[in-house]
């Protein structure tokens, strides 16, 4: 890849010998799909936004004025190896993995050409037999159980050292009994079960504290599909800035993650984590565990009690739904636990459909803005580009809160501007970011989770170091047992 400031434009070159794992050669034309597979409405993709809309002709090809998107030119033709992007103007995340300005990975055209973009997602070719570049392909797929990976014959590097890897799918419930019996050559730790296995012999612990975080959401308005952007709800229940802090004060984060965690979990104080060096803002304090603060702050903003339960400024009865995941043992305690901690300061708080959600089930409702969510508890993977217009941006589907102030959009687009370019003004910028998100409230980061695996101590090639890593996965071709 190459970036040209002065022409403005993004070169990206694919090796010769890079091939599918039908012995098609990656080419232009799938280094070029990929962006109008994000871009075109038939395909609904959650990763569509304004940043995307830097490349010329995307925004005109995105509402169906163009057939193709003109910013994207193939100098070798479609069959070459190369394409230029050219965009309004460059960015200064692009030089970091994870920008969402431009695409890190291809999709093959030859395969996938005949299937129209509305039947794509639910399509043979991405469902049941898709196409690899990498060590690996799909051999079986078994759903919601389990997936057997085979080597691809066509690997530029060659042949990976392992012949089969399967993933499974295990109840978080019996995680630790398959650590312990060994029954996994790698297996995720779930941290509550951390006392567990500690002991266990002939494994080596591989940690890390990923770039992630869990957070509190708040419904403060609503996707407008028509014009693509997010639109604030002036009658929204959370829609006061008090109401939302006092529900994060009222969270005993430290007790909880001690108690559940062993200290595996802990509470983070601001949306960019100290992962991030300089761009987090360490004097933030975040919302630690303060009863006293969340009544205040609840009758400042006068929500006053009226016997057991606090009534909306305008007296009438005030009944917030707050929507959470299952997936732990401990996932009902904790949340039986908050929903004490909110009834403590007064807040009719309900759990939405009265009990714990299957992640698909959780993500399509918070997606849809569902009426019978007020706020609730998810989580981020984040990418090595700090830049937050993807998640939080006014025209991003995946800021789930739906809040758009001129405030955030005028941040936003300030960190990602050609003054920022300048890494102690982008910095600047970034730390003004995160007081204005504390100070408002409308996401309230709450922990950040060592991530701990059990790696078979016969196994070699495995690690987590970034150069280990590709788009933040394991490159498995490396990954083999010891003689």
């Amino acid at each position: 890849m190459k970036i040209d400031k002065k022409a403005k434009t993004v070169t990206i070159t694919v090796k010769k010998g890079v091939k599918w794992s039908d012995g098609q050669q990656v080419n232009a034309k799938d280094l070029e799909y990929p962006y109008e597979i994000l871009a075109n409405k038939k395909t609904a993709a959650q990763r569509y936004d304004s940043t995307l809309e830097e490349i010329k002709g995307m925004k005109e090809y995105h509402e169906g004025k163009a057939k193709t998107i003109s910013g994207i030119e193939m100098p070798d033709g479609e069959k070459g190896r190369t394409i230029v992007i050219h965009y309004k103007e460059l960015k200064p995340g692009m030089y970091f993995s994870g920008n969402g300005y431009f695409w890190e990975s291809a999709a093959p055209y030859h395969y996938l050409k005949n299937v129209p973009f509305n039947k794509l997602q639910s399509s043979d070719q991405i469902r049941k037999k898709p196409l690899y570049f990498g060590p690996f392909k799909l051999d079986k797929l078994v759903r919601g159980q389990s997936v057997t990976w085979v080597p691809n014959k066509y690997y530029w590097r060659g042949k990976p050292k392992l012949d089969k890897i399967t993933i499974s799918v295990v109840n978080p419930n019996s995680a630790s009994q398959a650590i312990k019996s060994h029954k996994f050559d790698i297996a995720g730790v779930i941290n509550s079960q951390w006392d567990q296995v500690k002991n266990t012999k002939g494994v080596n612990w591989v940690a890390q504290v990923p770039l992630a975080y869990s957070y509190l959401g708040f419904k403060v308005g609503k996707w407008d599909s028509k014009t693509g952007k997010n639109v604030m709800d002036k009658n929204s229940k959370v829609g006061n800035k008090n109401l939302r802090k006092a529900i994060g004060y009222a969270m005993n984060l430290d007790a909880v993650n001690k108690r559940y965690t062993h200290g595996l979990s802990f509470r983070i104080n601001t949306l960019i984590p100290s992962g991030f060096g300089k761009y987090h803002d360490s004097s933030i304090k975040g919302f630690n565990y303060n009863l006293k603060k969340a009544n205040e702050l609840l009758d400042k903003a006068g929500y006053k009690k009226k016997g057991k339960w606090r009534v909306q400024p305008n007296g009438k009865p005030l009944v917030l739904h707050y929507a959470s995941m299952s997936g732990s043992a401990n996932a009902e305690a904790i949340t039986q636990n908050y929903l004490q901690q909110w009834h403590k300061i007064g807040l009719n708080v309900k759990l939405t459909g009265g009990r714990l959600m299957e992640f698909n089930s959780f993500y399509d409702k918070v997606q849809h803005d569902s009426k019978d969510i007020d706020f609730f508890s998810a989580g981020w993977s984040l990418a090595s580009e700090p830049s937050q217009a993807s998640m939080y941006g006014e025209t991003s589907p995946m800021n789930y809160e739906r809040f758009a102030t001129p405030e955030n959009n005028k941040l936003l687009a300030e960190m990602d501007s050609q003054k920022a370019f300048d890494t102690n003004y982008r910095i600047k910028v970034f730390h003004e970011w995160q007081k204005y998100m504390y100070d408002e409230a409308f996401v309230i980061p709450t922990n950040n989770s060592y991530s701990i695996s059990a790696v078979n101590n016969k196994l070699t090639g495995y690690s987590t170091k970034p150069s280990q890593n590709n788009n933040g996965h394991q490159l498995w071709y490396q990954v083999g047992y010891a003689k």
